[in-house]
């Protein structure tokens, strides 16, 4: 079923007014809001918020991602959620509202494009990587998976710094795993082809491991300021699948990155998902275990990865992290970078255990091509 773009819903909800349009996408469409008056700031409604919005008829993706959202709700890496609502357009339509944290730093892959040789900077690369990573550790400690990591779904949101803090959102398709049960879903699995795992497109699984080949994709397009599979933006779909889906086929590291950053990269880019670093291995990683991300309150207190305060505490370190021992990885024969722990038959047994979803499925891919995988 087509959904309508939301463009008669101009009067808002109770305390904030819906602003000019941002963008849309196949949920619907996404507004700037803010609130009617400055007296009803509250804890929990900013002056300034995206609004996810789509025809109650057709919202139950944004409420499931509203379920992911109140479960993810404890990390200054993952966008934040103040609610939903119900509106009533002006022909009549009931509108459900998606209250969402306002990234006026725009995407990551906005700034990717409009960066100098579309390329930035290493130092950058290593602080937006690291504060994407805690994400993800966060998420997959709390058992989902995103299935849909790429450069528009990282959101780059003013602090209190000059910089802006990158944050993992739209969990439309994100999925929430058990460890040690495999899991089957009747809706099948999706995400954004270009960086979609080789397990994904050869198997139909999707698991932890597929988003740290995601990640992967995210840190390369970085340092190159291209697709990872498509550098000259002439390719299909297919092809591009196809190039995934290939044993033998891995992306393109350039010389002129760093050797840690190369290493980091090997660490993602592994054709085997059981090979492949996880994101508490990868936060060890001297790439990004040497990066001081300090986030702050909006009075000036430093955070802890939770969001909690630790000025009271002078025990306590900001981002200090467990020393990398190189000696511990090696690169295996096709050139992926591995702790050689890993390979022990105690966390061979691990890797078979891992959280992971599978379904049948057959392939639609549309236009932006973003990759659906629906059962027969």
């Amino acid at each position: 079923m087509k959904r309508k773009a939301v463009y008669d819903c101009e009067e808002g909800g109770v305390l904030w007014q819906r602003g000019p349009l941002l963008g849309r996408g196949g949920f619907g469409c996404v507004y700037l809001a803010e609130l009617k008056k400055s007296k009803s700031r509250t804890s929990l409604y900013p002056q300034l918020m995206a609004v996810k919005c789509a025809e109650f008829s057709v919202s139950n993706s944004l409420q499931k991602e509203k379920q992911v959202f109140d479960d993810l709700c404890d990390s200054p890496y993952v966008l934040k959620c103040y609610g939903e609502e119900t509106t009533t357009a002006s022909s009549g339509e009931m509108i459900y509202n998606l209250l969402l944290e306002y990234a006026s730093g725009g995407t990551l892959s906005s700034l990717i494009k409009g960066s100098d040789g579309g390329r930035l900077a290493e130092p950058i690369v290593k602080r937006y990587t690291k504060c994407i990573l805690k994400g993800i550790d966060y998420i997959h400690r709390n058992s989902y998976v995103h299935c849909d990591l790429k450069p528009d779904n990282v959101l780059l949101v003013s602090s209190e710094s000059s910089d802006f803090v990158p944050k993992i959102g739209d969990f439309g398709l994100s999925r929430k795993c058990q460890r040690n049960k495999r899991r089957k879903f009747d809706y099948g699995i999706g995400g954004t082809a270009p960086y979609m795992a080789p397990e994904t497109l050869t198997d139909n699984i999707q698991e932890a491991s597929s988003d740290i080949w995601a990640l992967g994709c995210i840190v390369l397009e970085m340092f190159t300021g291209k697709k990872v599979w498509d550098s000259k933006g002439n390719m299909g779909t297919d092809e591009i699948i196809q190039k995934i889906a290939d044993r033998y086929e891995l992306p393109e590291i350039p010389n002129e990155i760093s050797k840690a950053g190369k290493d980091f990269l090997k660490a993602c880019l592994v054709k085997n998902p059981m090979f492949r670093f996880t994101a508490e291995m990868l936060l060890n990683h001297p790439f990004v275990s040497e990066f001081d991300e300090t986030i702050r309150s909006q009075s000036g207190e430093v955070l802890d990865e939770r969001g909690s305060s630790l000025s009271n505490n002078p025990d306590n370190e900001v981002c200090t992290l467990t020393s990398y021992e190189e000696s511990s990885t090696f690169t295996s024969e096709e050139g992926s970078s591995t702790s050689s722990s890993s390979l022990s038959s105690d966390d061979e047994e691990e890797c078979d255990s891992q959280e992971f979803c599978s379904a049948p499925v057959s392939t639609v891919i549309d236009e932006d091509v973003h990759l659906h995988k629906v059962k027969q």
